[in-house]
């Protein structure tokens, strides 16, 4: 397939820059993959499609404030810094701006000196090696000096830093946040919860990869940059147990699908695993975990809407895309969602 058979033509009106007042009153578009029907509904209604036994399988990686905004040094020149994936001893692998003069041995400083760091090697597609210097804990100094690493669709500025953060987010790592989730509140998954559908959490720590543009013609020439996906021994005792009596496994979200697709073995069971993914799901891929999927409304020619159309086939999914711009709903990270069952 090409790449260019993902476009389709969004007004620049409809990607949401804020997000709503209340987190499940976005729009919810309901499709039947297997007809490509669909309903026009909103978020808080979704417990009419969750049965008692179903599994709803959440992402609760938390986005940490990973955008650094700094000087080089002795020049003062400024500098930007984007964290991406913790390499460990300080190391991280970085975006990193003005890249032309952040080259192997330049000195950044950031906070007055608060913290530190060295251009270590300069890697493929222009991402830098950097080792951060600091006294404490590394991630109470970003919380202090580091700000949210917004999509740069979004132009306006965020005033509550949490509503980047689903409610259920626990494990510090992700360079972006795993939107599909944003639209629960607490209350609403207690209700879910309340009418017997079991509630399993994994962690996957999302890169800015999986947003990166796809930049070839074939879409099997892409590569997918690897994230770290894990999943617990509880967790795992909960998927195993959905599948053994017939309940279906709802995936939260693209991360969650594709920690279930990377660490399930080839019967669809699970085991208490973590590894680093780069699995890429694009139509003609056989699902093994996952039996429905909540997610938001994803860019024109990403892997996002591949995976999406892997799932609920190319032509419905292009159809309700269409259908949705008409119907003026809320696109990307902060918009509206879907369920594909």
């Amino acid at each position: 397939m090409k790449t260019s058979d993902f476009y389709y033509d969004l007004p620049q009106e409809l990607i949401a820059q804020t997000p709503l007042e209340r987190r499940d009153g976005s729009r919810l578009l309901v499709m039947q993959k297997e007809t490509g029907a669909l309903e026009h509904r909103h978020f808080y209604d979704i417990l009419e499609y969750l049965q008692e036994g179903d599994c709803l399988v959440m992402n609760d990686s938390r986005v940490i404030p990973a955008r650094l905004l700094g000087n080089r040094l002795p020049s003062g020149g400024a500098a930007e810094v984007l964290l991406l994936t913790d390499k460990g001893d300080g190391v991280w692998e970085c975006l990193v701006r003005p890249a032309r003069k952040l080259h192997v041995g330049t000195r950044l400083s950031f906070g007055d000196g608060k913290l530190t760091a060295t251009v270590k090697e300069e890697m493929d597609e222009g991402n830098r090696l950097v080792q951060f210097h600091y006294e404490g804990i590394f991630l109470e100094i970003l919380e202090q000096l580091g700000k949210m690493p917004l999509p740069p669709y979004i132009k306006e500025e965020l005033k509550d830093a949490e509503r980047y953060q689903t409610v259920y987010s626990k494990v510090s790592g992700s360079a972006a946040a795993p939107t599909a989730g944003l639209h629960f509140t607490k209350e609403l998954l207690d209700r879910i919860a309340a009418k017997g559908v079991k509630l399993a959490y994994v962690t996957l720590h999302v890169g800015l990869g999986t947003f990166r543009p796809v930049k070839v013609d074939d879409v099997t020439d892409h590569k997918m940059h690897s994230e770290l996906c894990m999943i617990s021994k509880k967790t795992a005792q909960i998927l195993n147990e959905t599948k053994a009596s017939g309940g279906r496994v709802i995936c939260v979200g693209t991360t969650s699908c594709r920690t279930l697709e990377s660490l399930s073995d080839e019967n669809g069971h699970f085991s208490e695993k973590s590894a680093w993914t780069d699995i890429f799901i694009y139509p003609g891929y056989k699902f093994r975990a996952m039996d429905a999927l909540i997610t938001n409304f994803h860019l024109p020619e990403s892997t996002l809407i591949m995976l999406v159309s892997a799932f609920a086939g190319y032509g419905h999914v292009m159809n309700a895309y269409r259908e949705a711009v008409k119907a003026r709903y809320r696109f990307f990270s902060f918009g509206d969602a879907m369920l594909i069952e």
